[in-house]
């Protein structure tokens, strides 16, 4: 894109980005399990937009220079910790998504311990992949615990097991993204604690539901700051809360543990650099946007948002378990559905589903965990469970009736522009998806990584 010369009016402006928009899977409807998170209620979007706007300029850099963004930080920080077991002494910050809270919280443990050269993490395999990325970034090694296909889940004496005397930090999570599953946090908090190490709950894609599944009744581990042991948490807003995108918050037990978080830099002749988080400057939309939003909705309204999707997951679990050939990988204990398929393939049957207005997200086999569809259940989806039933039976006849899909039959040392119209990619993203997956899936994870990024960095090319 080139700048016009003179400008384009407002309107035309806004009517080209609603053009742009015609491409992307609906935000809204209950119809795209991934991604996004819909309340399905009226009129919040416009409170979130109306408090964004009202405070998009404000910038977090300098709290003494605006307080209002200091009171609606501290407020988000305090509504997370009465949810999540904090007590007078816990602190924390909001951050921009659960990726820069996990960061922060391996930031924290690691700078904790200067003297340790060569700090290490430790978590289950199926920790979110966050933690990943915080250890590539940070310079921290990370120990991986394995878990059965049974489970899903590590067992406390593994992760013992895992520590040693360089380990900065234990994770787990509640619930852990890809399966929805609650770690066994007492006992690995225990565990950590016992080692002197600190310990990170990744409740970022539940936190904001498990307090309000319990009060309905499910039977839901202990997982917070309420839990010996567990010195940190972060949960995001803009997941469960129903905030716009771009507010997470990570909670510290204390003021003392939380200190490494921050970085000071007065080493040069301008203002002295002092951060909580990763960003400097920092918009005051996203935080005013989920002040607004949770003052709004109150306690009884995310409690009434968490029974409805509590009713549509028992309902698409019930969906799933009546076709013949699927079977849940789990069994529901949060807001996840995940299912896989043994006598068809799981990637056809999601471009099946995608075929029928139905945007699921698929995921690849790791060790002895099969392939599978991951559902993130929003309060939205409830009132079109009905429709998800006869839907999934369908695309699963019709994934059957196609059968296995085959392989591509490229090398994948050919230029990338040729492997991908050997995967159907034309003048954009083919719909039907399954070939692309299964290539992915066959490959070692390395050479999937390897692949996506280059598809990323062909796909994030400017056209001038």
């Amino acid at each position: 894109m080139s700048l016009p010369k003179d400008g384009l009016p407002a309107e035309q402006v806004l009517d080209e980005i609603r053009a742009l928009r015609t491409a992307d899977h609906p935000t809204h409807g209950g119809r795209l399990f991934a991604y996004v998170y819909d309340p399905g209620l009226d009129g919040l979007d416009d409170l979130a937009m109306a408090a964004y706007a009202l405070s998009a300029h404000v910038n977090g850099l300098d709290p003494t220079a605006f307080p209002s963004l200091l009171a609606m930080e501290n407020a988000l920080v305090g509504a997370a910790a009465g949810l999540l077991g904090g007590g007078p002494a816990t602190v924390g910050n909001v951050t921009s998504g659960g990726t820069e809270s996990l960061m922060l919280a391996v930031k924290a443990a690691r700078d904790a311990h200067p003297e340790i050269e060569r700090p290490r993490l430790v978590a289950p395999v199926t920790a979110h992949a966050a933690f990943a990325k915080a250890a590539h970034y940070l310079g921290v090694a990370l120990d991986l615990v394995p878990v059965s296909a049974s489970a899903l889940r590590p067992a406390p004496e593994d992760v013992a097991a895992a520590i040693g005397s360089d380990t900065v930090l234990v994770a787990c999570s509640a619930p852990s993204y890809a399966h929805g599953v609650v770690d066994p946090v007492a006992g690995i908090a225990a565990v950590a604690a016992a080692a002197g190490v600190r310990c990170h709950v990744d409740a970022c894609f539940g936190g904001w539901t498990l307090p309000y599944l319990r009060r309905l009744g499910v039977q839901v581990p202990p997982f917070d700051l309420s839990v010996p042991g567990v010195t940190s948490i972060s949960v995001d807003l803009h997941k469960y809360a129903y905030t716009p995108k771009g507010v997470s918050v990570l909670l510290h037990r204390d003021a003392e543990l939380r200190r490494p978080q921050y970085f000071a830099y007065a080493g040069w002749p301008g203002y002295t650099m002092v951060n909580p988080v990763i960003s400097s400057t920092r918009s005051g939309g996203p935080i005013a946007a989920a002040y607004a939003v949770l003052r709004h909705l109150g306690d009884s309204g995310y409690l009434a948002l968490t029974a409805k999707t509590l009713e549509a997951v028992r309902e698409l679990a019930a969906a799933v378990s009546r076709v013949d050939g699927l079977r849940l990988v789990a069994a529901p204990e949060s807001t996840v559905v995940c299912f896989t398929a043994d006598l068809f393939d799981v990637f056809v049957l999601a471009d099946e589903l995608a075929a029928r207005g139905w945007h699921t997200q698929p995921q690849f086999a790791y060790a002895d965990v099969p392939a599978s569809i991951h559902l993130s259940v929003t309060a939205s989806v409830a009132p079109r469970v009905a429709e998800f039933g006869p839907d999934l039976a369908a695309a699963a006849e019709a994934a059957r009736a196609a059968g296995p899909v085959a392989l591509p039959e490229v090398s994948l040392d050919v230029p990338l522009p040729e492997l991908l119209g050997a995967l159907g990619f034309g003048d954009g993203i083919p719909e039907r998806m399954a070939p692309v997956n299964a290539l992915l899936n066959a490959v070692p994870p390395d050479v999937r990584e390897a692949l996506l990024v280059d598809f990323l960095g062909y796909l994030q090319r400017p056209a001038l």
